[in-house]
């Protein structure tokens, strides 16, 4: 894609997929990122990393994690993975560090402070890579649903449970927001200074 050189302004996407919600008994399974400018155009995605679990933590799974981590072949990749979640944080942690200092993004995709509890678990030098502030795109998706329902109607998410194709929906969707709901004025955002 691009030549990788570390820039403050750019931004970094991160999605995983979990046996469940809660942090204190579920574990991460899926994991990968993507690096944006702030225009929102690609510069670079990581592989997406599957994470070996237990058999036992996979069969006790809820119907829905079971059924849809099944259907994609998730549980079969995390089955064969040999990778570990310190294993996964540090190759994240090497790929974001060539394109993003740390403390300079906030923590972009959708519902990610859920991502961020299962990090400040199971990845804590990852999560503290990030900024504190995220960037989420279900606050516009909520907002656009209540303000400008034609807005939110008018994108459709296909919702593949897989980490890369969830970021990218979400980088997809962030677009649609800001030429449909915020109408910002054309302005080079890689300018603008962030406070």
């Amino acid at each position: 894609m691009h030549t990788p050189k570390p820039d403050p302004a750019n931004l970094c996407w991160l999605d995983m997929e979990m046996t469940g919600l809660n942090p204190e008994h579920d574990r991460i399974i899926e994991a990968a990122v993507v690096v944006t400018d702030a225009d929102l155009n690609i510069l670079a995605q990581s592989e997406s990393y599957a994470i070996h679990q237990s058999d036992e933590l996979l069969k006790g799974m809820d119907a829905w994690n079971t059924s849809t981590h099944e259907r994609t072949g998730l549980t079969r990749r995390v089955k064969d993975s040999t990778l570990s979640e310190a294993e996964v944080e540090q190759r994240l942690l090497d790929f974001i560090a060539q394109w993003i200092p740390q403390g300079a993004s906030p923590l972009c995709g959708n519902t990610v402070h859920q991502d961020r509890r299962f990090m400040q678990r199971y990845m804590p030098r990852l999560e503290a890579w990030f900024h504190y502030r995220n960037l989420d795109v279900s606050t516009l998706k909520e907002l656009a649903r209540r303000w400008h329902p034609a807005a939110y109607k008018s994108f459709s998410k296909k919702g593949s449970h897989r980490a890369l194709d969830d970021i990218l929906e979400s980088i997809e969707e962030l677009r649609h927001y800001r030429q449909t709901f915020l109408r910002l004025p054309e302005a080079n955002g890689t300018n603008q200074e962030a406070s």
